[in-house]
């Protein structure tokens, strides 16, 4: 069977798990083994997702459970992203996790972050249709990298997406066994229908080209120049440990070329 939510296509003999760890060919189908799987529930400060432009000073229930479909050398949630399921603390029903939200004081909704939300996207499709029920807000922090198809249905729950953009040349997704145009893909349509920020974590070695930040920042300025833009700092995790964090200067260079297409940019992790 071949699984169609990224650009991965994995074609899945019976019994065999995909490349993000989380879905799995069971009787003839491609089924979610992480689907009400929580490895992460913490209601955070909106800032911290991050968004700058949306309710900004607020709270919403975060949640995360396992599962990547990229292999960062430099992610920061390795222990859930290239888990199979060991970190799971509990279950947790669409209505539950609903019914917590909404017990929550001060908080405006639901995020799906922390792992890729994308690869248990069953489960993130059925508690936002739930919880727009509900008048919760619903958050995506996001690789970007779910297929048009499956993007295009559950935009209409939708009120906004973080999506990362690790890079602007095909070189940068190369080390992360990534694709860049599916990424590209996902901001353009997204930022048609709901409210879009865009992070770019700066590493060294990988995706720290000036001219690569400006070629982004022309890029998403075409799309809409109010497209938010966080230009965010690195520092060493997981097999990334013995790297220099990235400079102050740089992503203040960055921040500068990236001002002079978009209105609304931002440094992160500094």
């Amino acid at each position: 069977m071949i699984c169609p939510l990224c650009f991965h296509n994995c074609d899945l003999k019976e019994g065999q798990t995909g490349f993000c760890l989380a879905r799995k060919c069971v009787d003839g189908k491609v089924i979610d083994l992480n689907y009400g799987k929580i490895t992460s529930l913490a209601l955070d400060p909106i800032e911290k997702k991050p968004f700058k432009r949306f309710y900004p000073g607020s709270y919403i229930l975060s949640v995360g459970s396992y599962g990547c479909n990229l292999k960062c050398p430099f992610c920061q949630n390795s222990s859930i992203s290239y888990d199979t399921g060991r970190e799971v603390y509990c279950d947790l029903s669409p209505e539950e996790l609903v019914d917590i939200a909404l017990k929550e004081s001060d908080n405006i909704g639901i995020a799906f972050t922390y792992n890729e939300p994308s690869v248990g996207y069953e489960y993130m499709y059925d508690t936002f249709k739930l919880a727009h029920k509900n008048k919760l807000k619903c958050v995506i922090v996001t690789n970007g990298t779910l297929s048009t198809p499956y993007l295009e249905k559950i935009l209409p729950y939708v009120d906004a997406m973080n999506i990362d953009l690790k890079g602007f040349d095909q070189s940068c997704y190369d080390k992360l066994q990534g694709n860049l145009e599916a990424v590209k893909e996902s901001i353009a349509l997204a930022s048609k229908y709901t409210h879009v920020e865009v992070t770019s974590l700066i590493v060294p070695t990988i995706n720290d080209s000036l001219e690569m930040m400006e070629e982004e920042a022309k890029w998403l300025a075409s799309l809409d120049p109010e497209i938010v833009l966080h230009i965010t700092r690195f520092f060493p995790a997981f097999k990334m440990t013995n790297q220099r964090p990235t400079s102050l200067d740089l992503i203040n260079e960055m921040v500068g070329i990236a001002k002079k297409y978009l209105k609304y940019v931002y440094k992160g992790n500094c």
